[in-house]
């Protein structure tokens, strides 16, 4: 699995070779071309994304899709990668905390 914000969208089962993934990435928007494959492997070369193998096959989640569909959101509007990788770090760092949190209300209203 690949460990991304496991409270957000989707599944953590790999299910999509890289050029099926490319073309995920965007199914919402029909008229604009697909992402390169040679795209997911930079974003995983850059640590942005970490699809599972089996063997030399890249194989893509429903939350690997969204996590580059917010790269993609992010690159859109100016972020370089640098800037992106510190992004999806903060949001898992407030999402893992919204979580501590809702577990430390529910022991409190457990009492």
């Amino acid at each position: 699995m690949s460990g991304w914000d496991e409270g957000g969208p989707g599944n953590d089962e790999p299910l999509y070779t890289i050029s099926i993934a490319a073309r995920l990435v965007r199914r919402d928007k029909p008229n604009e071309t697909p992402i390169h494959p040679q795209t997911l492997r930079m974003y995983e070369k850059e640590g942005l994304i970490q699809p599972q193998r089996a063997g030399k096959n890249r194989l893509y989640s429903d939350r690997d899709i969204e996590r580059v569909r917010q790269i993609q959101r992010l690159t859109g509007i100016g972020v370089n990668l640098q800037g992106v990788a510190m992004i999806l770090d903060l949001l898992e760092r407030l999402s893992e905390m919204e979580r501590e949190m809702d577990a430390l209300r529910e022991a409190m209203n457990g009492r």
